[in-house]
């Protein structure tokens, strides 16, 4: 039985998840209709050039929320930086709309969790009972 929960690399196995939330500036309601469409599109493109997996999003009026899947050396910060600097660049250029009613398209702050399949509990008790073994 092959199972998808780990990724090989060359000299890692890894299951790397973040649940990324993002909003946009002053929580204005902008990401609706086709603006919400293209944005689902751009996200995509950019997480596939830079070897990241969506495995779910959702996209509000006012926020967007996503879970991706990433290799060990792409760092939350950096993933959120490609993704909201592309998706603003090319939204804004689309969408000139944006660029009246925004300075800029998100805000500088972003919400970050890691997720796993092990809970942290199990972890730090296995961690503890091995000088026992």
């Amino acid at each position: 039985m092959v199972s998808n929960r780990w990724t090989h690399g060359n000299t890692t196995v890894y299951n790397i998840g973040y649940h990324l939330v993002w909003c946009s500036k002053y929580r204005r309601k902008v990401l609706v209709g086709n603006v919400e469409k293209r944005l689902k599109e751009l996200l995509a493109k950019k997480a596939d050039e830079i070897g990241v997996s969506i495995e779910s999003i959702e996209v509000l009026p006012d926020h967007l929320r996503l879970f991706v899947k990433a290799p060990p050396s792409a760092a939350p910060h950096w993933i959120v930086q490609q993704m909201k600097g592309y998706s603003s660049h090319e939204l804004r250029k689309e969408f000139p709309d944006l660029k009246s009613r925004l300075p800029t398209l998100w805000t500088r702050s972003y919400y970050v969790e890691s997720c796993g399949h092990i809970s942290e509990d199990t972890i730090k008790k296995y961690i503890a009972e091995q000088k026992n073994k």
